[in-house]
């Protein structure tokens, strides 16, 4: 019956210790200055984006290095056009279907040959998990996540893109493809409390 005593008050004793550890880590923290970064009113001087920070999905498109590659020759492209070819390979890798493709079989009259031709690339930022699989599985090297963040909208039905329709220009901040502002280890700019 002792034993039980004893193991009782001992209990209390390692809890009581550990309420202290846990009050002192609390009570240094409270007596310390706070910093708090000045979002959104100084994102544009400040804020700095991992450019592989996967924000949304955009087409790539042909630009002039481009154009010594043999696959795009081949299929007679120009510069600014998409190098998507609707194999829908990518539709298939995502798991949550957020890529719908429609596209229909067209006949090149030069050579006879049936091609498949994108009609509409439907991407749905608000359900995408920013997995990359779609990426992954792209063969032609048609498709890359940005790090544009900044895609809060009142209305889910604007989060629906249509990628083949627009020409990506780069997000609201400047030189964000970049990476924003350039980073700066330790420095923050902040008020302090």
């Amino acid at each position: 019956m002792e034993d039980n005593k004893q193991s009782y008050f001992g209990g209390i004793a390692s809890a009581m210790k550990t309420l202290v550890t846990g009050l002192k880590v609390t009570g240094k923290e409270l007596f310390t200055k706070k910093s708090t970064e000045q979002y959104p009113e100084n994102r544009k001087t400040t804020l700095h984006v991992s450019a592989r920070h996967r924000g949304r999905l955009v087409f790539k498109r042909v630009t002039e290095a481009d154009l010594d590659d043999p696959k795009i020759k081949a299929r007679g492209l120009k510069v600014g056009d998409y190098k998507c070819t609707a194999c829908t390979m990518c539709e298939k890798a995502c798991p949550n279907d957020t890529i719908k493709i429609t596209s229909h079989l067209e006949t090149n009259p030069e050579t006879g040959k049936k091609a498949k031709k994108l009609d509409d690339y439907q991407y749905d930022l608000g359900d995408c998990m920013f997995c990359q699989l779609c990426v992954n599985a792209c063969n032609f090297d048609a498709i890359h996540f940005t790090n544009d963040f900044e895609n809060a909208v009142f209305d889910r039905s604007k989060l629906v893109l249509h990628l083949d329709k627009e020409v990506y220009q780069g997000g609201s901040l400047p030189n964000l493809i970049d990476g924003g502002a350039p980073l700066k280890i330790g420095e923050f700019n902040t008020k302090t409390k």
